[in-house]
């Protein structure tokens, strides 16, 4: 939790874009550049830059890996004081995160403290195929833990928000599994309840396993969650760029699938697809502009696409592997009053003015606008 980070970006001039998709909305912006210190005073900004211009920690030692920092993190004051304040190589635990200045120590603590059969994160795993794993841990019950993680995060997350209160957050740790037990690749964080409907506040791949396509399975893992709940979900804005980076070819390559695998619905609105996928109205507008699809045509928007683009929209962005299998996936949500709750998919309503036409229409209005079915 805390260390924010997301992907997305809004479409301009839309009004409530989670209810419903209003006329005006037409061209969508690029992400909004973000004032990483909006929010801190001048005194407290430049503090701020005092502490972290210097990185206190050069390289963290995880498993067989060790991976050279790129940022500074508020470590506690303990563990830093014992070696003047900087940190050459911080040993960690895989599986507790226990941190510790010397190689010698984390030895003896494996060897004498952790237990045999606790070579995994705490918490509950909720998933398993293949070799890759996943663990719910909640902030509230596993709290080091998870504050040891934010503090790992913060090593390779350029952000001012250093805000270590890990109780109103589940961590979701994606784990390679082999004989030597379970090693954390990954992780993403999320709100217990959101009131504006965001199902990720922070994700991150460890550096040794990037260009894995964990990042994905992350993304890929918070919308799977999201139709358990029968929510519609986005992640925590406003968006760094890396977060946009991470999450746009997730949003375009699971719209055109899902367009291509439509055979039974001759017409579907924005609020249909987001039923099925699970995203957010605003995050799909945002997909459909990006892939030169979206058309607006005598009142009325349109998806213009027959069979054979989006074929070729699919070769360009592909579903790639590797995919959550749901029905891997061993986990029940948290209970909350659907009615009031504005994000369960059983709360959106289509209105007539927001459908798209999908149709098969045999003679569509100028501009090449109908969805035509190959």
């Amino acid at each position: 939790g805390g260390v924010g980070s997301g992907g997305g970006s809004n479409a301009s001039g839309t009004t409530n874009v989670q209810e419903h998709v209003e006329y005006n909305v037409v061209t969508t912006i690029a992400a909004r550049e973000l004032d990483e210190h909006e929010g801190i005073d001048e005194a407290g900004l430049r503090e701020h830059e005092e502490v972290t211009k210097v990185k206190n920690v050069s390289s963290i030692e995880m498993g067989q890996y060790r991976m050279e920092t790129w940022y500074f993190s508020p470590l506690p004051k303990e563990l830093l004081a014992s070696c003047g304040g900087i940190i050459d190589i911080l040993y960690v635990c895989e599986f507790t995160l226990s941190f510790f200045t010397r190689k010698e120590e984390l030895l003896r603590f494996q060897a004498k403290e952790l237990p045999r059969n606790r070579r995994h994160p705490p918490g509950n795993e909720i998933y398993r195929k293949g070799n890759l794993s996943m663990f719910e841990v909640d902030g509230l019950q596993e709290r080091i833990y998870c504050q040891n993680l934010c503090y790992i995060a913060k090593m390779f997350l350029d952000h001012k928000t250093l805000f270590f209160d890990v109780d109103p957050f589940l961590f979701y740790v994606l784990c390679e599994v082999d004989e030597r037990g379970y090693h954390p690749v990954g992780y993403y964080s999320k709100e217990k309840y959101s009131d504006v409907g965001y199902n990720l506040a922070c994700i991150l791949t460890f550096p040794a396993h990037q260009r894995k396509g964990y990042g994905r399975v992350l993304i890929s893992f918070s919308y799977e969650l999201s139709k358990k709940e029968e929510k519609v979900g986005s992640p925590e804005k406003p968006i760094s760029d890396m977060g946009q980076k991470a999450y746009l070819p997730y949003w375009t390559s699971t719209v055109v699938d899902f367009l291509l695998n439509q055979s039974d619905d001759s017409q579907l609105s924005i609020m249909d697809i987001s039923k099925r996928t699970s995203i957010m109205a605003e995050d799909i507008i945002f997909a459909l502009n990006r892939l030169g699809i979206l058309k607006f045509i005598n009142g009325v928007y349109f998806i213009a696409a027959d069979r054979e683009q989006l074929l070729e929209l699919a070769k360009r962005h592909p579903v790639k592997e590797p995919r959550v299998d749901p029905s891997r996936l061993h986990w029940t949500p948290f209970i909350t009053d659907v009615k009031r709750d504005k994000f369960s998919i059983h709360s959106k309503k289509p209105s007539v003015q927001q459908e798209f036409a999908l149709k098969e229409t045999k003679n569509p209005p100028s501009g090449g606008a109908g969805y035509h079915r190959g």
